[in-house]
């Protein structure tokens, strides 16, 4: 398979295939050298499907788009294949051979033999048919551990890459705003810094395996209005500022992400893809970001079709072009001929397509794309097996041992023990009645994005392609010894309580009853979770809840676990279950994991990344509020949550002690140095997460109750403690002021070490002096946390 395309008019190495010349010379030489078409194309991607024969792609025929003809496109070139191993069920060496098939193609039919960039879905694993399904973000924020979720990422990218993908669409960075939002999920929770710093990590361990980072949903997406899917966003430029914003800043920043993905949504009337103070003066001029931004799906045709502000396709295009969206997706509807012919009668200037084609031509050149030496064929292959595709089927893993070692590590971390009279961990019962929708579901640990829930449930016939276990299933392999009975109750939403009866005896002649209630993600109204499946309450879908009462009734203690993509209100479950057992899509070891938390073999140690509210209807109810979005004696409406943000319980004790304050006073540019001792009082092996607020009582604008600056998570054994070490940079207190300048004000500080948003267990009262400072992108992002040996 040669790729190698012969440049006209010379014998030497073109400059923008030399290797050893400097990037910006090579991608100047080469526009230089292009077409007006030639550089439009590089512009646009082609959804395609893997051919599972080993053969080349096939375009996908999307019902929002015309077929696309490649044979027309190709002499131009291709600037992206759109997720080739995410379109349709194939194996994974078959589909690494049609890609490599592919891109020979393309780099043979165009003048400069520059191959596509392939982009794929990444949120909770590879999202191709075969390949690890880890839990879902929300479960990565509720471990409260970025280490863990770098080396997740990592192992993606790894997998992604060996099969010739180079960019995935991950991760989202939207901070949760209203719980009754599909796309919950998706997120890392609802604080700007669990978000960010989580995020962060996704990014360098992906980067890190050589796979671009696409962060999504740039920016606001998660605000809108009533939690409804692609609808407008209300907040003003301070919630942007410094809620919406910074997760995006510290994964560019710290992550080195190189694409960003454009939301859908407007904020006061102006769509994200269509904000050129955002995606160029904000991103770009600001923030110093030099990688490509990408469309999100047919967003740059909505600024005609959903916004209405463009008159037709080339008025989208440069509108789009203009504010800074350099590649449009998932295919070319805008950025082809309408763009080339406004580009040619004087609409759209040439330097706006200049502009975006350097920055898509850098990247191809930093990934080895236009390299003398670039073979299509991907690392996990090699030239031999093209001979006999047939033979490939079953040669590449993606779903290897270590890959669910890791999954099954996050899931045990993520998981969350919210309430427990003592039932849990369950000893050696003898009869144990396992009731509810989601108890012998195997895909009822994944999310919306998983391949089997993305695309595996459009082709029923085809095998699920990775072993998924039910709670069913591994619950008889903990309890070996027990009488495990087993009864639906109800669906997850169909409303059915002709199975209530039954449930109830079984609960009546067990010693405990375990309830498996949640969602089941799926897409635009498919699913009671995921994209496009937004709820009007929080109450649990369906008819679960008359089953959770049923069952409480009966007297047998009920442990009530949670497989869900968001916070539920619970009931009176909240103060009548023995125990209440949360997880958030834990992925494919996931029922695995929470059988070993109900044994007790795992101590659980997640703690919630978005508040569990006490009442269905109480939203939008983030811990992230000021003083009037809490309780107060002037409405009837409480919403305090059942279960705040940060809580989590375990299965031993943790003392805090010892705090000590280095000093109470640091001027604006300074920092403050805390130090407590933190015990496992208890007889096992356990984890708590230290987390750090900050409280400011006096403000020029109004802020937060109190917000997230740091976390730890420490180990310890049983008697063992830890001494941690703490230096608050002042910058930490800063916030976007009245003149829109983000400022570090001086005055008094608390400083809460806490188990929870609810939980503070030390204070430390300080005050930041002199001038009010004002900081920037610069500013310092972290404390800096010690743990000292054991004491």
């Amino acid at each position: 398979m040669n790729a190698d395309v012969a440049v006209e008019n010379t014998s030497a190495i073109a400059l923008w295939n030399d290797p050893t010349a400097p990037v910006s010379a090579r991608v100047d030489a080469l526009i230089d050298a292009m077409t007006l078409e030639e550089k439009t194309a590089q512009l646009f991607g082609v959804w395609v499907g893997a051919s599972d024969e080993g053969g080349e792609v096939a375009p996908h025929q999307h019902e929002m788009e015309e077929p696309v003809d490649l044979d027309a496109l190709l002499p131009t070139g291709l600037g992206q294949l759109t997720r080739p191993f995410g379109t349709v069920p194939v194996d994974p060496a078959l589909g690494a051979l049609s890609l490599a098939r592919t891109q020979a193609r393309i780099a043979a039919t165009n003048r400069f033999g520059i191959p596509a960039l392939a982009h794929d879905e990444c949120l909770a694993g590879f999202a191709a048919w075969g390949a690890s399904a880890y839990p879902v973000p929300l479960s990565w924020g509720a471990a409260f551990d970025p280490a863990l979720v770098r080396e997740m990422a990592e192992a993606i990218g790894r997998d992604m890459r060996s099969v010739g993908v180079h960019q995935g669409l991950a991760p989202v960075l939207d901070v949760v705003r209203d719980a009754r939002w599909g796309r919950v999920e998706e997120t890392i929770g609802e604080d700007p810094y669990l978000v960010g710093t989580i995020g962060t990590a996704y990014v360098q361990g992906l980067e890190s395996a050589g796979i671009v980072a696409t962060l999504k949903h740039f920016a606001g997406y998660s605000a809108s209005r009533a939690g409804r899917n692609l609808a407008p966003t209300s907040m003003g430029p301070r919630e942007r500022a410094d809620v919406l914003l910074p997760p995006f800043e510290m994964a560019i920043r710290e992550g080195g992400a190189r694409s960003v993905m454009n939301a859908y949504t407007d904020t006061d009337g102006v769509p994200s893809a269509a904000d050129e103070a955002l995606l160029t003066g904000l991103l770009r001029d600001t923030w110093d970001f030099d990688g490509t931004v990408v469309a999100d799906y047919f967003a740059i045709a909505f600024l005609k079709t959903l916004h209405g502000v463009a008159a037709d396709w080339a008025d989208a295009a440069g509108t789009a072009l203009r504010a800074g969206i350099d590649v449009e997706l998932p295919n070319v509807k805008t950025y082809g001929a309408p763009l080339t012919e406004a580009v040619a009668d004087g609409r759209v200037p040439e330097a706006l397509v200049d502009r975006a084609v350097r920055r898509v031509l850098t990247q191809k050149v930093a990934l080895g794309l236009l390299d003398p030496d670039w073979n299509p064929l991907p690392a996990a292959l090699d030239a031999t097996d093209e001979d006999d595709p047939s033979a490939l089927r079953g040669r590449i893993d993606l779903d290897g041992p270590a890959n669910r070692a890791l999954a099954r590590t996050l899931a045990e971390q993520a998981i969350v023990l919210l309430s427990n009279d003592g039932t849990l961990p369950l000893d050696r019962p003898r009869r144990i009645a396992l009731i509810g929708p989601n108890a012998d579901e195997p895909t009822a640990v994944l999310g919306c994005y998983s391949f089997p829930q993305h695309i595996g449930v459009r082709h029923p016939d085809t095998p699920l392609g990775i072993e998924l276990p039910t709670l069913r299933e591994t619950l008889a392999a903990e309890f070996p010894d027990a009488e495990i009975t087993y009864a639906r109750g109800t669906g997850v939403d169909d409303g059915d309580l002709s199975g209530l009866a039954e449930a109830t005896r079984l609960a009546r002649e067990a010693d405990v009853t375990l309830v498996v209630l949640g969602d089941r993600a799926g897409l635009f109204g498919r699913g009671t979770s995921g994209e496009g499946c937004d709820v009007a309450t929080l109450a649990l879908p369906g008819a679960q809840q008359q089953l959770l009462d049923a069952l409480l009734d009966v007297g047998t203690p009920v442990v009530t676990v949670l497989l869900a993509g968001r916070p539920y209100a619970l009931g009176r479950a909240v103060g009548e279950s023995a125990a209440i057992v949360q997880s958030f899509f834990p992925g494919e070891e996931g029922t695995r994991a929470i059988a070993g938390v109900l044994a007790g073999r795992v101590n659980p140690s997640g703690r919630l990344p978005v508040s569990v509210p006490r009442g269905p209807g109480s939203q939008p109810g983030a811990y992230l509020g000021a003083p009037l979005a809490h309780a107060s004696e002037v409405s009837s409406i409480d919403p305090t949550p059942a279960f705040a943000f940060g809580h989590g319980l375990s299965y031993t004790r943790f003392e805090w002690t010892d705090l000590a304050v280095e000093a109470q006073e640091a001027p604006t540019e300074g920092e403050f140095a805390l130090s407590l001792t933190v015990c496992n009082t208890g007889e096992r092996s356990g984890t708590e997460v230290v987390q750090l607020y900050l409280h400011d009582p006096v403000a020029s604008v109004v802020q937060p109750v109190q917000r997230l600056i740091g976390y730890s998570r420490l180990a310890l054994e049983p008697r063992e403690a830890r001494r941690l070490r703490i230096t608050i940079p002042a910058d930490l207190a800063s916030f976007t002021g009245r003149d829109g300048r983000r400022v570090v004000e001086p005055g008094e500080l608390e400083l809460r070490l806490s188990a929870s948003s609810a939980d503070p267990r030390l204070t430390a009262r300080v005050t930041l002096t002199g001038a009010e400072r004002h900081v920037d992108h610069t500013r310092r992002l972290h404390a800096t946390i010690l743990q000292d040996q054991t004491t």
